[in-house]
């Protein structure tokens, strides 16, 4: 039972953050505005740094290769990939030990 509660979250924190990146990006061309430009209508690097930290950094690197998003900044393009591998070996780990 645990198991598909956390596979549910980890699924709902991928699709958000891959549909965050999206949605941000749509906002950033609609305003005819550059990747590293800021308005206050578009979702902020935290929050989408965020969705990848609570599970999601597979959804966020897949939103940043698709919508090519925050691919100039080198926090995302060495964080994000970090983050998921991170994630990998704790769940590795996990499944190992449990």
């Amino acid at each position: 039972m645990v198991k598909w509660v956390v596979l549910a979250f980890l699924a709902v924190m991928n699709l958000g953050a891959f549909a965050a990146y999206g949605i941000d990006k749509k906002i950033a061309q609609r305003n005819g505005l550059r990747d590293d430009d800021v308005d206050a209508s578009r979702i902020s690097e935290k929050a989408l740094f965020l969705w990848a930290l609570c599970g999601g950094a597979l959804g966020a690197l897949l939103g940043m290769k698709v919508w090519r998003h925050k691919t100039r900044h080198w926090y995302f393009v060495w964080g994000v990939p970090a983050i998921l591998f991170a994630q990998l070996a704790l769940g590795a780990w996990l499944a190992w030990k449990f």
